[in-house]
């Protein structure tokens, strides 16, 4: 009697061993699930992040959720996104936060649930809200065009107009402060948080749109005709500064240096549009993040800290000490149509 009691205990032991183990196999070989949140869907360098972490998400096996705000700058929309991603199932969340400060609660909680995020090209303020970050170093991407720009012009005087993002977000300040830094001005570094006005003749948020890049720039021309050297926060607003320049006839005495290194931004350079521009790269920070997103959900192992997806000057008119790549190789390594 008591051998048989044995026997029924080490039965239901063994069955529940391979209970375990058939439940830990299913979770392991489950496909993924990873969400990605851009700001929005119409920016190229959203279009071509969103192709990258598809591709890869494909590649590797594993499903993709898309979701974005309907402007930049819309928290609420990413927010909705984030809580429609974790009820679905989603065990990563990518995301470009709009507001770096106010999408933090919600991040918070996805936390909580278990959700590993990786915020992408925008950092969240502050930078630990999330797990990692996986993008370009926007300081030193202003840093090279404010040295460039600084070598282009010379012995000339500078009357510079600044076309920036919108007041607070992280990326417009390192940007527009790694400008000045590189073209000159002493005393900022990449931890500088408010926007530097040293030498700044005019500055107007173009919230990186073509449209309100012009007006901006009609703006400026309106405080100080005397303008000859631009910094714009991305590629949509330099070309809406050049279209405002063209209007009077300024087109061919004013320097315009950008960031993004976008398809149609690099053409730009080709054209004389832009003078130099510091090119990012969307794709690979998007693969990174489904490859990390993937690895996470197999072996429960995160990500943590700040990776550099790297950054390259584009410019058909190399400057002395300054390194850059022509075109060629801009238009090679590109995104967007």
């Amino acid at each position: 009697m008591r051998h048989s009691k044995l026997a029924v205990v080490a039965a239901t032991l063994a069955l529940s061993a391979t209970a375990a183990v058939s439940v830990a196999l299913a979770q392991s070989s489950a496909q993924p699930i990873i969400g990605l949140i851009t700001k929005t869907e119409t920016n190229p360098f959203f279009v071509k992040m969103k192709e990258g972490a598809q591709k890869e998400a494909t590649r590797l096996g594993a499903k993709l959720l898309t979701g974005a705000g309907k402007a930049d700058g819309d928290n609420a929309g990413q927010v909705t996104a984030i809580e429609n991603m974790v009820a679905a199932g989603a065990k990563t969340i990518l995301i470009t936060p709009s507001d770096a400060k106010a999408i933090v609660p919600a991040i918070a909680k996805a936390r909580a649930a278990g959700v590993m995020v990786i915020a992408l090209d925008s950092p969240t303020e502050p930078t630990t809200a999330v797990d990692a970050l996986f993008a370009t170093n926007n300081y030193q991407a202003g840093v090279l065009i404010g040295q460039w720009a600084k070598k282009a012009m010379g012995s000339k005087k500078a009357v510079i107009a600044a076309l920036d993002l919108f007041p607070g977000n992280p990326v417009g300040v390192a940007r527009h402060n790694g400008f000045l830094a590189g073209f000159g001005t002493a005393g900022i570094t990449a931890t500088t948080k408010n926007l530097v006005m040293t030498g700044v003749a005019c500055s107007q948020d173009s919230f990186g749109d073509q449209a309100k890049g012009q007006t901006a720039m009609e703006n400026c021309l309106q405080r100080n005709p005397n303008i000859n050297l631009v910094y714009t926060i991305n590629e949509p607003a330099a070309a809406g500064a050049y279209q405002a320049l063209k209007a009077i006839g300024r087109e061919k005495d004013v320097l315009i240096v950008s960031v993004d290194g976008g398809c149609a931004g690099v053409r730009n350079v080709v054209g004389g549009v832009i003078a130099a521009t510091s090119q990012q790269y969307p794709l690979k920070m998007a693969s990174m993040g489904v490859a990390a997103g993937v690895n996470y959900a197999k072996t429960g192992k995160k990500v943590s800290g700040y990776t550099d997806t790297g950054v390259t000057l584009v410019t058909n008119k190399a400057q002395a000490g300054v390194k850059s790549s022509n075109t060629t190789f801009g238009l090679a390594n590109c995104w967007g149509k």
